[in-house]
Parts: structure tokens; C-alpha cells; sequence
């Protein structure tokens, strides 16, 4: 017995050792083998090692831009509010920021700050991978090129929404509680990386000629120096900005041209997105393609989300199942009836911006119809029961015959268009008056943008000074070609029309419109507010009450803007989460006149 139990521990001793050096060898000859990521269980430091990685992570980003604080609602309506060629039908939702004075506590304005920041991470975190990936030249600026062409979107919708902003370029800082929790930077700060992103990105991505899916849907050179050229000119930077556009009109970054029919900007599908005309737009999926799931904020990760965006349901018209919240200015109306075609029609860049009936549209495109039903002169469809409004159809599907009524939610498939080659002429003309005055060459861009429309060109002997031209310009070509689009806003900051009395009259005239009164003296009835939508307005002939304030039904909606407002101010409980964040010109309803005339900057004077 004792034998044996001698024997079974010499063998367990003989097995431990067996064991033993099984172990260490296999340590010391397989250490590659058993040092293996579980790819399941992946982390920042080790994903990005390789091309595809990165390729993923690129398409996380624009991932990114396709949702509610960037584009597919908010993010994009926002600025509308801020023009002058839109107002709140709804007279709830959006109502604060269409009268530019929304306070620090409401969540919405949270809204683009989150998702663009969210883009930005992403971004960052490429741009932290990108140098060691080991990368052929031609995938290293591919991938290098689109990240810093998204994140020089973020900052210039963020800069342009919040005025000053915190910039942070390095992932690494993330780690950190210092680096996560930044101060504010200025907006000129901001915008030198802005600058700095779009130029790299606009030399080193390639063009759309190349084709594939670089022509089709991703960040090319074109499209790089045309948001290049366009921070400049937000900085008045006109000289170098208006090389850039010319550089673009040459063919430099990718071949551009006007499509023959307007509205084929505004549709979906492979026949009309992503154009000669495209510089960049955002993707959508095409109704019918999509899912059922809808991705409201960012950290929505549904494997079968909608991807589509919710603009067409802030415009819808309520009878159509739209939740009746943006309309049209009668301005802009008014604006494209003031002009008809070398054939004598109206101009049909507003069959596709705003819903009207108008016996021209008889037999013109999908004809007189709103969502397949058809309009009459004695039924034309209005925004809101209630409020009334001019529906706005750009950007929607009132006039494509795709559906009858609005789908609402995330689920309109038409890729929005954020810069087009009209956008390219338009502005080169604007850089060439404010460098050298109303030359052939501006008259030529113009024209080409309006001989698309039909309309005549320019005479140019009623144009010899430059405050001439700008105005035709800013106030009758530019809301024409991009009525109810978003960039007004952007424009009317960088033209600096809130610190200027007689623009700020012009802006009020703009968005001066009809809605019901809350007292039985001023309420009008619904017919009688569908028929005067449609009369041109004088806002200086408007009554108006000691204080200078329109009586209802009139109202405008710059009527109520709070200096500092024309940005949004930072959400109060970002504010208090960051000891190092300051609020905002809103936050504070500080004016931002000092700060535009301490620039040098022009504001031109109305020219009637």
C-alpha cells in the first residue's frame, strides 16, 4: 500500500514537470500565437492598424453627418429659421429659434454641438491612426483627405451656430480631463483649422473624375476647396477665395457643370444624385429602401435604421400628414412672380421651392400637384390648418409623384444637396465685385446661373457700383437659386446684416408674414389668410403700434431678434458640466457689431 502510494507521487511529480516545461516552452517558442486580440473585444488602441479599419472608421464619420443635430432634421432646419426666406408656420415648434431669441435652457440647441462633436471624435481618432497604418500614398491620402474634410465640416457648422467653440485636433487629448473639458476658442481660432483642413484635404483628395464611389457620395478635391472657399469668404478673405472658385470653374478639382433641368438637384435616386452639378451632398437611402427604425441621436446604432432625414416632415403641409412647421416667405414668392422667363412663363426654380398652384404649371413637370393630388386655383394647399403658409417643396417629395402624402419621420430619401456648382458662379461673381467691381466676368456667372432658369441676362448698365451688384446678388439671384436651403443664415452673418439699421429693416421686411390673431379684432379666417399669403408686403406700410411693434396678423420674424442671437447660444447644462466653458454673444445677448466693424469688414447699404 505504501509502494503504491510512493509510486502515484512520483508520477504526479513527473507529470508537474512534464507540465511544467511544456509550459515554458510553449511561452518561449509560441509567444506570437498566444498574444492574440479577440477581435470581439476590440478597443480604440487596437483598432486602425490596417486600411480597412480605417476605411470603416471613415465611414462611421460620415455615418455621422447624416443625422438629426448635423443634417437629417435639426441640424439643417435651424438655419433656415435664421433667414429670412423661412418662418414658423407651427408657431410652437422652432418658434424660438425663427424668432432668434431661444434661451440657454432649451435642449434643442444642444443638438448640432452633440452630433457635430460627435463627427469631430471620430475624425480625430483617424487622423491619430492614420501616419502608422502602413498605408499605400494613394489609400494614406484617401483616408487622411476625407477625415479632415469632415472635420473642417464640423467646425465650420459648429463656429457658424456657436461663434466660439472648443478645438480639439488631437484624440490623445480625450484621455485627459484637461483635454476633454476645453475652454472656448475664438472663432477666428476655429476657423484657422477649419482653413488649414479644407486646403490640406483640397490637396491631396481626388477629384470626382475619377469615379466610382468618389464621384458618387464621398468628400472629393472639389468639394474641399469649395468649402475652402467659402470660409474664406465667411472671413472676407474675397481675393484668395474667388482663385479657388475660378480654379474650380477651370476644371482644376473635377469637372462641374449646371444640370439641364433644375429640379433633378431636388430628387432621388441614381439618375439624379450625386450630379455633375454635386459638389457634395449627404447620403440618403432611397424611399423604399430603407428600414423601419428611427435614429434620432447618435448613439442609436439600429442595424436596420430608416437613413433617411426628417426635413420633408418639417415642411410637409398638415393636410399631406406633415407636421406643418417651416413655410415659405411671401418675400420669396413675391420674388420669383416679380420676373418671368425670355418665353414669358414664370421661373421655374419656384415650381420646386415653394407648392403654390399658378395656371403655368399646367402641363409643366408633374403639373399642378401636391403629394399625386392635384391643386386647383380654388384649393391651394396651405402649411399649417391653422397659421396658413406657402408649402415648401424643395427638398421633398410634394412635387415627384413618389408618394401621396408625407412619411414622416426619418424617412425622406432625397439626398441633400449641401453645395452645388450654382453655388461655385454665384459666389465667384461676388468675389469679383468686391475685388474689382462689376466686371464681364461676374455678369457671366450670373448669367449662366440664370439662362439654366430661363430668365434673361443681367443688364449690366443698371449695374455700375458694386453695393449694385452685391444686392441683386444677396437679395434677388441668391434666394432665387437656393430659396428654403440651408446656408441663408450663414450668408446673412457673413454679410453682416444684423449690425447695419437698414438692413435690419430689409431683414424684417423679408420675413414679414400673415398668421391668425389671438383676439377676435385681428384674427382673419382661413380663406381669407389663404388668398393674402400671396400679396406682396410692405413692412414699412404695415401698422403699427407706439412701440414700433406690427399688429397682428402682420409679424416678422426679426421682429423679436435679441442681439447676440444670430448665433445659438451654448446649452446651459453643457455650461455647467465644463468649468472652463463660457457662454456665448447669446448666452449673453451681447451685440456682435464691434466685433464685425473692428474686422474692417463691409456692410453694403440697401440699394432700392
Amino acid at each position: 500500500m505504501l509502494k503504491h502510494l510512493k509510486n502515484i507521487q512520483v508520477m504526479k511529480s513527473q507529470y508537474i514537470l512534464i507540465a511544467s516545461c511544456a509550459l515554458v516552452c510553449g511561452l518561449s517558442a509560441c509567444d506570437g500565437k498566444l498574444d492574440v486580440d479577440n477581435p470581439n473585444q476590440q478597443t480604440t488602441a487596437d483598432f486602425g492598424k490596417m486600411a480597412a479599419e480605417l476605411n470603416e472608421a471613415v465611414i462611421a464619420a460620415y455615418n455621422h453627418t447624416r443625422i438629426e443635430g448635423t443634417y437629417a432634421r435639426v441640424g439643417y432646419t435651424i438655419d433656415l429659421c435664421r433667414g429670412d426666406e423661412v418662418w414658423n408656420a407651427s408657431q410652437v415648434w422652432y418658434l424660438p429659434f425663427d424668432n432668434l431669441n431661444v434661451g440657454a435652457s432649451d435642449g434643442i440647441t444642444e443638438w448640432p454641438w452633440r452630433d457635430w462633436y460627435y463627427t469631430i471624435n471620430v475624425t480625430n481618432y483617424i487622423l491619430s491612426k492614420v501616419e502608422s497604418a502602413g498605408l499605400t500614398d494613394e489609400l494614406y491620402k484617401q483616408i487622411k483627405g476625407q477625415a479632415l474634410f469632415l472635420r473642417g465640416l464640423g467646425y465650420y457648422n459648429l463656429t457658424a451656430y456657436y461663434q466660439d467653440v472648443p478645438l480639439i485636433t488631437d484624440y490623445a487629448d480625450y484621455s485627459t480631463i484637461e483635454g476633454l473639458y476645453k475652454t472656448n476658442n475664438t472663432q477666428d481660432e476655429v476657423l484657422d483649422q477649419v482653413e488649414q483642413d479644407f486646403k490640406e484635404a483640397m490637396q491631396i483628395l481626388p477629384s470626382r473624375d475619377i469615379g466610382g464611389q468618389w464621384a458618387k457620395g464621398r468628400a472629393t478635391c472639389g468639394s474641399a476647396a469649395g468649402y475652402y472657399a467659402r470660409t474664406l469668404m465667411f472671413r472676407h478673405k474675397f481675393s484668395e477665395a474667388n482663385t479657388v472658385l475660378k480654379d474650380i470653374i477651370s476644371g482644376k478639382y473635377g469637372a462641374y457643370d449646371l444640370v439641364k433641368d433644375y429640379g433633378d438637384n431636388f430628387r432621388e435616386g441614381t439618375a439624379y444624385e450625386n450630379n455633375v452639378e454635386s459638389l457634395y451632398e449627404v447620403q440618403y437611402l432611397d424611399y423604399g429602401q430603407q428600414g423601419t427604425d428611427d435614429e434620432w441621436t447618435a448613439d442609436n446604432t439600429s442595424s436596420n435604421a430608416t437613413q433617411g432625414h426628417a426635413v420633408e416632415s418639417n415642411f410637409g403641409p398638415a393636410d399631406f400628414g406633415g407636421w406643418a412647421d417651416l413655410s415659405a416667405s411671401p418675400w420669396l414668392y413675391n420674388l420669383f412672380k416679380a420676373e418671368k422667363t425670355t418665353s414669358g412663363q414664370l421661373d421655374p426654380r419656384l415650381y420646386w421651392t415653394i407648392g403654390t398652384y399658378e395656371p403655368e404649371w399646367d402641363g409643366f413637370e408633374f403639373g399642378n400637384v401636391a403629394y399625386t393630388q392635384a391643386l386647383t386655383a380654388d384649393d391651394p394647399v396651405v402649411t399649417n390648418n391653422n397659421y396658413g403658409g406657402l408649402p415648401i417643396a424643395k427638398n421633398t417629395n410634394l412635387r415627384t409623384g413618389i408618394y401621396d402624402k408625407v412619411v414622416t419621420g426619418l424617412h425622406c430619401g432625397i439626398n441633400l444637396r449641401l453645395m452645388r456648382y450654382s453655388d461655385v458662379l454665384l459666389r465667384a461673381a461676388e468675389c469679383e465685385n468686391e475685388v474689382n467691381g462689376p466686371t464681364a466676368d461676374a455678369f457671366n456667372w450670373i448669367n449662366q446661373v440664370r439662362n439654366r432658369a430661363g430668365l434673361a441676362n443681367l443688364d449690366q448698365s443698371k449695374f455700375t457700383t458694386k453695393d449694385q451688384l452685391f444686392e441683386q446678388i444677396a437679395n434677388v439671384e441668391r434666394p432665387k437659386e437656393f430659396g428654403c436651403e440651408f446656408g441663408r443664415g450663414f450668408d446673412l452673418l457673413r454679410w453682416g446684416f444684423f449690425y447695419d439699421a437698414g438692413r435690419l429693416a430689409q431683414l424684417k421686411a423679408h420675413g414679414t408674414f400673415l398668421r391668425g390673431g389671438d383676439d377676435d379684432e385681428t384674427r382673419v379666417d382661413l380663406a381669407t389668410l389663404k388668398a393674402r399669403m400671396k400679396e406682396s408686403i410692405d413692412y414699412d406700410a404695415i401698422e403699427k403700434d407706439a412701440n414700433g411693434k406690427v399688429k397682428l396678423p402682420y409679424k416678422s420674424s426679426f421682429d423679436s431678434w435679441v442681439p447676440g442671437h444670430e448665433f445659438l447660444p451654448i446649452f446651459q447644462t453643457t455650461l455647467n458640466a465644463n468649468p472652463n466653458l463660457v457662454g456665448n454673444s447669446a448666452n449673453t445677448s451681447t451685440s456682435n457689431a464691434s466685433y464685425f466693424s473692428s474686422k474692417g469688414w463691409t456692410i453694403h447699404p440697401v440699394v432700392k
